[in-house]
């Protein structure tokens, strides 16, 4: 049976002598070392300024003064009593529940779609809200916020936005 030589695995076994380290990093270390901050800034910059807000009014809604939010059954998150507290710290009376439970001299009754997304945490991705009369059932207003960012809005915060731009005066 042959045997290997060992020289050309020294390489391998060899420590660098002092004399061969260098203080400063290696060029292949720094063009890594831009590269990951080039990605990172690209992906922090890229996901925080992409969110957007609509709203549309059919006429306007301060002549509405009693406002019904109806309670999405597949709301956990409660969104329909931050509408309230949005509507009641603009002046309006405003209650919440589910549809069965409006009450009779409701002007105007406000119903939303919210989509959630999860990436470590939970958080508002898009919310869509419309405003109808009772009898017959018109549409009034509507309006959307999408936030498909790394940083969004609270959901307080987003509601209290789409809220102030169409009820606000």
């Amino acid at each position: 049976m042959e045997r290997l030589d060992p020289k050309p695995l020294d390489w391998l076994l060899s420590k660098p002598a002092a004399a061969q380290v260098s203080p400063l990093p290696s060029r292949t270390h720094l063009v890594k070392s831009i590269f990951l901050l080039a990605v990172l800034l690209a992906s922090v910059l890229g996901g925080t300024g992409c969110s957007s807000v609509s709203a549309r009014k059919v006429i306007a809604l301060d002549r509405f003064h009693r406002v019904f939010v109806e309670r999405r059954l597949n709301d956990n998150h409660r969104l329909d009593e931050h509408f309230v507290a949005a509507l009641q710290r603009l002046g309006y009376q405003a209650s919440s529940g589910p549809l069965t439970m409006m009450p009779e001299k409701t002007d105007a009754l406000l119903t939303y779609d919210a989509r959630w997304e999860w990436d470590f945490q939970s958080y508002l991705i898009e919310l869509t809200l419309e405003v109808h009369t009772v009898h017959p059932r018109k549409k009034l207003a509507d309006a959307r916020s999408h936030q498909p960012t790394m940083t969004p809005k609270s959901p307080a915060a987003v509601v209290r936005n789409l809220v102030d731009r169409l009820f606000g005066k």
